[in-house]
């Protein structure tokens, strides 16, 4: 495996193993908390990490049937599905479950499928490596974020949306 690619299995890996963490540390009113309505709560970010796994996997997975990548609004859907009324537990194991499930695929892939690209309907051509790439670098967008939360949560006169 080249270089680049264990990189980005290891950023991945790390970003995704923090993030878990960083959420299992927080419980009951915490995971719903809004820092203000227009930002999501633990959970539904916990939600919509699963669904970019997901969707990072059925994409990766397009790529080497050779058909067009799916593309779908994430941002979107923690509201359309209702994140906030879902069960956290159930949420992190998903969460987890398609982690496992993308990096498994990662790692069965030749250096030569890493570079095997699609065709993004909005992005146009995108390696197995862009894809990578970018959702580790969304992972840690998210961890940013799950951290920032957990600050404010710490603050003595929080007053939630």
């Amino acid at each position: 495996m080249a270089g680049d690619q264990e990189f980005l299995l290891k950023a991945l890996r790390e970003a995704g193993d923090q993030l878990l963490e960083e959420l299992l540390e927080l419980g009951g009113a915490a995971l719903d908390f809004r820092p203000s309505p227009e930002e999501w709560s633990a959970k539904e970010v916990l939600g919509h990490l699963r669904d970019a796994l997901a969707l990072a996997r059925e994409q990766v997975q397009a790529v080497l049937d050779g058909r067009p990548l799916p593309h779908c609004d994430l941002d979107a859907l923690p509201e359309e599905r209702d994140y906030g009324a879902c069960d956290a537990g159930d949420l992190l194991e998903e969460m987890a479950r398609e982690r496992r499930r993308l990096l498994h695929l990662l790692w069965s892939l030749t250096d030569d499928e890493w570079q095997r690209a699609g065709r993004h309907p909005l992005r146009g051509q995108l390696t197995i490596a862009d894809i990578v790439r970018e959702l580790a670098r969304h992972d840690l967008e998210h961890l940013w974020q799950v951290r920032r939360l957990k600050a404010l949560l710490e603050e003595p006169d929080l007053e939630p949306f």
